[in-house]
């Protein structure tokens, strides 16, 4: 009984989080209107008659956003954009999104999916922000993912990657998750609970949750902290996935198609600075006050090397330790992902995935051609791919 009563207290204790996060948008949003321009073009120039409005939560996956701004890349091709606005957990930034508090930004892409299909909200993908940047990681005991059964773990959001690989994680391990009741080693089960990335490290310290699978910088606050350990990172799971897209209202795209352009070509330029910029990124991050998390953690996010985790990597030359930069929005994921999800656990109303054509999700979501446009006016190529997915 003080078992469930604790597991009960820490669900209800990310929802209570996540509602007075909602609970502020308000604020935020008159914060958000009167926010400074930062832009070197003349109003004459502009393409909006506004600031461009940015959300974004505490994570590295915010890196191309984050950085595009920083270096005034938007603001040199007349798209003037405000300092970016930092939301706590998913639930409120998606709120602020579907009502139009922001713009633009990164957006996991499994509730982007849910956000189009089931809920119908205005949203249109451009592009990847990333690739990779997530990992399970564990408390120090855990060794194996055996170990897990009749424990709780932590993911960010049922509309996730994260979910969708955490369960595959267990399948591998025998291992079968469930929903709103108590985990059993007998029966070889653990407890899924959603939680605020922000609340994890410290869930984790206090022995509330065994693991949490998340993106970084969390896993690597763990890491530094010595709390505990990257059990698997995501990207040895499936290949340069993208678990954050950046998506758009779609009444930017329709009003306003130069502005789109150009926050994708800004988008595409700070990928390419920071794959190139490894080392300067964690601090310019943090100094710039866009990220809270310390240096040597943001550090450790953009330098791992394989070497460094061997005992960890299935696929060493796959690179699934690095956070990656890729921009391009291939279908062939969209339609893996959406197969993934139909076989997934997900605590929420999923009849809009019954009968859904996996293959026809990525022309109802995505516009590539903003992106696409970047990348071949910067002279890079659309690189090809192949899915790959390891137990």
């Amino acid at each position: 009984m003080v078992e469930r009563t604790r597991r009960e207290l820490l669900r209800l204790g990310g929802r209570a989080a996540a509602a007075a996060t909602i609970g502020g948008l308000a604020t935020r949003g008159a914060w958000l209107a009167s926010a400074a321009t930062r832009t070197s073009a003349s109003d004459g120039d502009r393409l909006l008659d506004r600031d461009l409005r940015v959300g974004h939560l505490p994570i590295t996956d915010a890196s191309a956003l984050l950085v595009a701004h920083h270096r005034g890349l938007w603001a040199d091709a007349g798209l003037p954009s405000a300092t970016p606005a930092m939301f706590r957990g998913w639930d409120a930034l998606a709120q602020a999104f579907v009502v139009g508090e922001v713009d633009v930004v990164h957006l996991l892409l499994p509730l982007a999916i849910q956000l189009k299909l089931a809920a119908k909200a205005p949203i249109t993908v451009i592009g990847w922000g990333h690739t990779n940047g997530s990992a399970l990681t564990v408390a120090p005991h855990i060794t194996r993912t055996e170990q897990l059964a009749g424990t709780t773990v932590a993911i960010p959001s049922w509309w996730s990657v994260h979910s969708v690989l955490t369960q595959r994680l267990l399948a591998s391990a025998d291992l079968t998750p469930v929903v709103r009741r108590s985990a059993s080693r007998a029966a070889r089960t653990v407890e899924l609970v959603v939680m605020p990335p922000a609340e994890m490290v410290s869930a984790l310290g206090t022995g509330a949750i065994a693991g949490f699978v998340v993106a970084d910088p969390f896993n690597a606050m763990v890491e530094v902290k010595e709390i505990g350990h990257v059990h698997r990172f995501l990207g040895d799971v499936w290949r340069d996935h993208a678990c954050c897209a950046i998506a758009v209202r779609t009444e930017l795209i329709e009003q306003n198609p130069g502005a789109v352009r150009a926050l994708a070509s800004g988008v595409v330029q700070a990928q390419s600075w920071l794959h190139g910029h490894r080392t300067e990124a964690g601090t310019l991050l943090h100094e710039g006050k866009y990220l809270p998390q310390p240096v040597p953690a943001l550090d450790k996010v953009f330098t791992r090397q394989a070497d460094d985790y061997a005992q960890v990597l299935a696929n060493p030359t796959w690179g699934g330790e690095q956070l990656g930069f890729t921009s391009f929005p291939h279908a062939s994921y969209t339609s893996e992902l959406v197969s993934l999800m139909q076989s997934s656990v997900i605590d929420g109303d999923t009849s809009f995935l019954r009968g859904l054509d996996p293959t026809s999700v990525h022309g109802a979501l995505v516009n590539d051609s903003f992106t696409r446009d970047a990348l071949q006016s910067l002279g890079q190529p659309v690189e090809p791919r192949t899915e790959a997915l390891s137990p």
